[in-house]
């Protein structure tokens, strides 16, 4: 690719004046490659939805659950909320511009280039460097936050000025991610345009990447190897959350061992780390409004998850309720909909995380709290006489 021939369109992922920017710049400078900001897996659905295809799109909640990808898939719904909420505000389907450019590009036999990186390799390096307190953070940041949407328009996010200020209140609250979803990406798509063999060349890509994408095309050498920003790699340091979350079911253990071995008989204290483990359970679950079976569930492997600090009793619950309540990709999309709480209410996404994370607080107040108080300290005092 030479520089001078390319032109790099930004815009605005909902914007309608963006699909017509984009169609009209193609086929006037009628370029030798357009290169456009998708991943094969987003570009392979939208060319589904273009042909009419309908896809399954069941989400296994059940898979999110065992692979330990809640975190993950949630950051990717509250994007796919916002970005739904936007377009559905303006009347114009999130992806429109990528669509405008790929019917263009095929009308006149333009071969497509893929220059962006895969989604969930992004997510995923964005919450390996968050720390536990960052992500609590950036979730109540996303829980709270209010933009005013008679101040910003549309097209404000496409003006440089404009967008630099957006992007800077993203980047005091999340610093971390704004770095991956940014500056990480920026780098990536500008190696992946240095790599087009052909001269001239169109690109079109969010506006919030046009100023970034420049400056490492001006500066080549400062472009990181893609191999490495393809990496996923643990969140390195001390992970002290877990360390701290693995102590307390040890500690638990530690103390009906000592009072075991010093002939104090225990039968009652274990009878009420299993009824207040297993009514913590059930009661977290069934107040997040899971159906019967899921609190049962929930209720049973309660005592068992407290001493096992690898599992979570809200997993439990919440793969039993993902068996009653099928989610679909209509789910995410409903969510931008959404104007009442009872609306909330029956979305199956919300219930189904909600009932994982009503359990987990329940049973995080026994463990941290009610068995404490009721079980573990008196019988540590009785071990050394107090």
């Amino acid at each position: 690719m030479k520089r001078e021939c390319l032109t790099i369109i930004g815009t605005a992922h909902v914007s309608a004046n963006s699909v017509e920017e984009v169609k009209d710049t193609i086929y006037e400078l009628k370029p030798d490659r357009v290169a456009i900001e998708l991943d094969f897996a987003r570009y392979t659905k939208l060319k589904n939805s273009m042909m009419g295809i309908e896809e399954d799109d069941t989400i296994s909640v059940t898979k999110i659950i065992k692979e330990n990808k809640v975190g993950l898939f949630l950051v990717a719904t509250v994007l796919s909320y916002f970005q739904s909420k936007i377009g559905e505000d303006v009347d114009v389907k999130p992806g429109s511009e990528m669509i405008s450019a790929i019917e263009a590009a095929e009308d006149l036999d333009i071969p497509i280039a893929l220059i962006d990186r895969n989604v969930n390799t992004t997510l995923e390096r964005a919450l390996n460097r968050m720390s536990f307190f960052d992500k609590l953070k950036f979730l109540y940041g996303v829980l709270t936050g209010d933009i005013d949407e008679e101040e910003i328009s549309i097209e404000d996010m496409k003006n440089p000025d404009k967008l630099d200020g957006l992007l800077e209140m993203f980047k005091d609250e999340a610093p971390e991610i704004y770095e991956v979803l940014v500056h990480e990406r920026d780098a990536y798509l500008a190696g992946n345009l240095l790599r087009i063999p052909e001269d001239k060349v169109v690109a079109v890509v969010g506006a919030g990447h046009k100023p970034g994408i420049n400056r490492y095309l001006d500066n080549p050498e400062t472009i990181p190897p893609l191999e490495e920003l393809n990496k996923v790699e643990d969140n390195k340091g001390i992970p002290w959350a877990k360390i701290f979350l693995a102590l307390i079911p040890i500690l638990f253990v530690v103390i009906f061992f000592l009072a075991y071995i010093n002939g104090i008989n225990i039968t009652w204290n274990i009878y009420d780390f299993v009824a207040i483990s297993m009514l913590m359970g059930f009661l977290g679950s069934i107040l997040s409004g899971s159906k019967i079976q899921s609190a049962i569930v929930g209720g049973l492997v309660a005592p068992l998850t407290i001493i096992h600090p690898l599992l979570a009793a809200g997993w439990f619950s919440g793969l039993t309720e993902a068996k009653y309540r099928k989610v679909r990709q209509k789910d995410i999309n409903n969510l931008a909909k959404i104007k009442s709480a009872r609306e909330l209410w029956n979305n199956n996404i919300f219930r189904i995380l909600l009932v994982v994370i009503g359990t987990n607080i329940a049973v995080s107040i026994a463990t941290l709290v009610i068995l404490p108080s009721q079980v573990f300290i008196p019988l540590f005092m009785k071990i050394f006489g107090g």
